[in-house]
């Protein structure tokens, strides 16, 4: 087996042992059970999830820069025993206190997550980034769909209850963790070990990383193209972590009856195939997309944004999760198209820099609309309903920007034709 491709199975099988988390879908659940936690669903909302959100922040942009001066590895191992401590105190531990420092342990599992998404680029040739791009996505999804039918089958046959199935996860974080300790050390990186055959002072490679780094800010920022899309890629993944992160809240305001079972995990297993899907569909598409790219973001926000006011409104729980299944379907195609035609326009090497600053604005973004909307003493402290109306209101928010972005892109290629059409004929 050649050596690139051995380095890539190893590292997909930690991505898809991190995604067995059977409890996830139904882990709202679980925490507002009296006879597991002493937290009240309010509690929940506004005190707990606030601080994930807040805590990814917060460790995303240290994280990101420790990640390539320790070589990847490290962190990923970081990622895996920080899902171990989140679910050991998932597991035992009751109060509202250790569920919030449970949120910043959370906070980096998602960080350092950062360092499996980029640790390949470190170990294989330029020539295998697609393919092994491919990989590492797919064994994410893989293990997030069958975590999804797991957990169904499970709750639904009355095999395990909600709070058993964290046992599951915390076993699959334990083999996750284990497995990365046979990742080959990565012996360059994009930014502090560029060459590791030359010896250079810690100044002199941090001088040249700053100087790479701000080479590509500047060379991919200064392109209005790239702006455009990455700010709807911003705005976009905002909403999506967002609605993502209280949709369980939602679902369990709409379902009144609590003896009857529900569908959690099948419908995360359902979005997941979807979202897959949606990814090969925006990969394979043939789109003039610098002509029509506008209007496609526009249209996409426009729906996801109906989608969102129309599942704050229902008494349905089965259309709550076709509405949610239609909006990570929207979210998935229009992002990996949105997420090509950056990469398109940057090179190779400044992937990682872009994206993370997208990801960055979109966790600002993100902990502003939870301060406002969610979380209690500091903004509205919104019911799940309400939420989702003003998370709707976003979405049409956006849809409307770029009508105007494609409008004004428009009118003004329409004035440079008529210039360039003037030029001609004073020329003949």
């Amino acid at each position: 087996m050649k050596e690139w491709l051995k380095i890539s199975l190893i590292l997909c099988l930690f991505g898809f042992l991190k995604e067995i988390r059977p409890s996830e879908p139904f882990i709202y659940e679980f925490l507002i059970d009296k006879q597991w936690r002493n937290v009240t669903d309010d509690q929940v909302t506004q005190e707990v999830y606030p601080v994930g959100i807040y805590a990814y922040l917060a460790q995303l942009v240290i994280v990101f820069l420790i990640t390539d001066m320790c070589k990847y590895k490290p962190l990923i191992i970081v990622c895996g025993l920080s899902a171990i401590a989140v679910w050991a105190l998932l597991l035992w531990t009751k109060t509202l206190f250790a569920l919030q420092v449970l949120e910043v342990l959370y906070g980096t599992f998602c960080a350092t997550e950062v360092a499996y998404y980029t640790y390949i680029y470190a170990k294989v040739d330029k020539e295998h980034y697609q393919l092994v791009t491919s990989h590492t996505r797919a064994a994410i999804l893989a293990g997030r769909a069958l975590s999804g039918i797991i957990a169904q089958i499970l709750v639904s046959f009355e095999i395990m209850d909600y709070r058993e199935l964290n046992y599951i996860t915390f076993t699959a974080m334990i083999f996750a963790t284990l497995w990365a300790i046979f990742l080959p050390s990565a012996n360059q990186s994009v930014y502090f070990h560029q060459d590791s055959k030359s010896a250079h002072s810690a100044s002199e490679k941090t001088k040249s990383a700053l100087n790479k780094m701000r080479h590509h800010f500047f060379t991919s920022f200064s392109n209005p193209y790239i702006i455009k899309w990455s700010l709807w890629w911003t705005l976009n993944l905002c909403g999506y972590l967002q609605v993502q992160t209280y949709m369980q809240p939602l679902w369990s305001v709409i379902q009144t009856d609590k003896s009857k079972t529900i569908y959690n995990g099948a419908v995360e297993a359902i979005l997941t195939v979807l979202g897959f899907l949606g990814t090969l569909a925006g990969g394979v598409l043939k789109v003039d997309w610098p002509m029509k790219g506008e209007l496609a973001m526009s249209i996409i926000s426009l729906l996801e944004g109906f989608v969102l006011l129309y599942i704050s409104q229902t008494g349905s729980l089965e259309v709550g999760y076709v509405c949610y299944i239609t909006f990570g379907g929207f979210f998935h195609f229009m992002i990996t198209i949105a997420s090509s035609e950056i990469a398109k326009n940057i090179s190779e090497d400044g992937f990682g820099l872009v994206f993370g600053i997208n990801t960055f604005f979109a966790l600002v973004l993100q902990s502003i609309i939870t301060a406002v909307v969610v979380t209690k003493n500091v903004g509205f402290a919104l019911g799940p309903r309400d939420q989702y109306f003003v998370y709707g209101i976003f979405f049409i928010v956006v849809g409307a920007l770029y009508i105007v972005i494609g409008l004004s892109s428009w009118f003004t290629s329409k004035k440079d034709m008529r210039k360039a059409s003037i030029a001609v004929s004073n020329k003949i």
